[in-house]
């Protein structure tokens, strides 16, 4: 296959798939928060934080790890500030132990944190200003969890450079360039030396914090629920294991998954159902490790046109990419991932995205379940055609539809959704 794009598909999987402890957005918080404290030299006597709209949705209802069942925007940059480890990056808050929590509460009863929304119109954008005596330090994140745009320390700027919505983000390298052919192509020839660490990482991870959501009562139990309510065949098993591991994730479960697209709910998803499948029919190590090639490079191309925040659940696209990776496991080929991935979309496509909390443990199930549908209707001679909703001809067509409506369609629902979700914050 091409040489470029050969590569291209090496980069971004080792870009996407790495550790985070704990949902990507207050970690990301957290993160910042850190890094803030570490230019300041010391714990901010007082903190400004100004976030995104889309930040503020996905931090406000979800846990932060290692606080005691903590949650929202104070809480992330408390436990930065107090006891991340900015090195760690979204593990920035593994590290964290009793004396710290107890340290990160005090904190938080200090009231030394503000918290408004920022106008930057980036929709992942982060800045914090600390203040200790007259030092003063600002970091500034955006486009990507990690992605450091500008730092301050007294007013000096120390690092500065222009960023844009797809600043840092390597979802945007594949605008444009790779298709579902591509995906397939690579899969089959990839040298599986290049990406075996990565891929045993993701299955060892997300297979963990997935056992331990079936295992413990976390959030609404939808995994547990599943299971119990419709049996343990591999089909529902597929599903609930991956919504155990949201279960888990988004009710402060300390475990670290492997994200996908800067979620680690996309990564469970796009993941675990291939690990459960590949277990049942007894595939063989480099069947599954092709199988979740495709299942991510098929979630990071949907992905690719929505950006990492929208009003459009990414679960959808991860859901798209479980049953693209279980299609080819079962020996599909191009045409048979294609028809999946168009199949799923004309299913599901249009969930919003009302944030992290318990629920999305749901909305990972619907999704996984919308694409072993979407695959269990090609194989059996059934399809939706191009003209059908906002189906149209083509694969790639209708991937680049379902991005147009969730990046520029669903953007004054977006922005609704945030006005509901903060209202009672001010």
């Amino acid at each position: 296959m091409d040489k470029n794009i050969y590569e291209s598909c090496i980069a971004v999987l080792k870009d996407e798939l790495v550790p985070a402890m704990g949902c990507t957005e207050p970690v990301a918080v957290a993160y910042a928060a850190a890094l803030a404290r570490e230019m300041l030299g010391a714990v901010p006597e007082k903190i400004k934080v100004a976030v995104s709209g889309n930040i503020l949705k996905n931090v406000k209802s979800v846990i932060v790890p290692n606080t005691d069942g903590m949650r929202g925007i104070p809480a992330a940059v408390a436990a930065g500030v107090v006891a991340g480890d900015a090195s760690l990056k979204l593990e920035v808050v593994s590290k964290i132990n009793d004396a710290d929590r107890k340290n990160i509460a005090k904190y938080l009863s200090e009231n030394r944190i503000a918290v408004e929304q920022s106008d930057t119109g980036c929709v992942l954008d982060i800045a914090i200003a600390a203040v200790n005596g007259s030092d003063s330090a600002f970091v500034r994140i955006s486009g990507s969890h990690t992605n450091v745009v500008h730092i301050e320390k007294n007013g000096k700027v120390l690092f500065d450079r222009e960023t844009t919505d797809d600043d840092g983000n390597s979802l945007s390298k594949f605008k444009g360039e790779l298709t579902v052919k591509d995906i397939v192509e690579f899969a089959d020839s990839v040298d599986l030396e290049e990406v075996e660490d990565i891929l045993d990482r993701q299955i060892k991870y997300n297979c963990a914090i997935s056992k331990e959501g079936m295992e413990r009562d976390y959030g609404a139990r939808v995994g547990k629920i599943l299971v119990d309510a419709f049996g343990n065949d591999v089909h529902n098993l597929a599903k609930a294991s991956a919504a155990a591991g949201s279960d888990a994730r988004m009710n402060g479960c300390e475990l670290p998954v492997v994200i996908v697209s800067g979620s680690g709910n996309q990564g469970m998803a796009a993941s675990i159902p291939v690990v459960v499948y590949a277990e049942h029919m007894d595939a063989s190590r480099e069947k599954l490790l092709r199988a979740l090639i495709v299942s991510n490079l098929v979630t990071i191309h949907l992905k690719a046109g929505i950006g990492c925040l929208s009003a459009y659940c990414g679960a959808v696209s991860a859901g798209c990419g479980a049953g693209a990776g279980i299609s080819y496991l079962r020996g599909g080929g191009y045409d048979s991932v294609a028809h999946t991935i168009v199949n799923a979309l004309a299913i599901e496509s249009g969930v919003i995205c009302d944030g992290a909390k318990s629920s999305c443990a749901a909305k990972v199930a619907s999704a996984v379940e919308a694409g072993l549908v979407g695959m269990e209707m090609y194989e059996r001679g059934s399809q939706f055609y191009g003209g059908d909703g906002i189906l149209e001809k083509g694969v790639e067509n209708t991937i680049r539809n379902v991005g147009d409506l969730a990046r520029n369609g669903m953007r004054e629902t977006d922005e609704e959704i945030i006005r509901m979700m903060i209202k009672n914050l001010k």
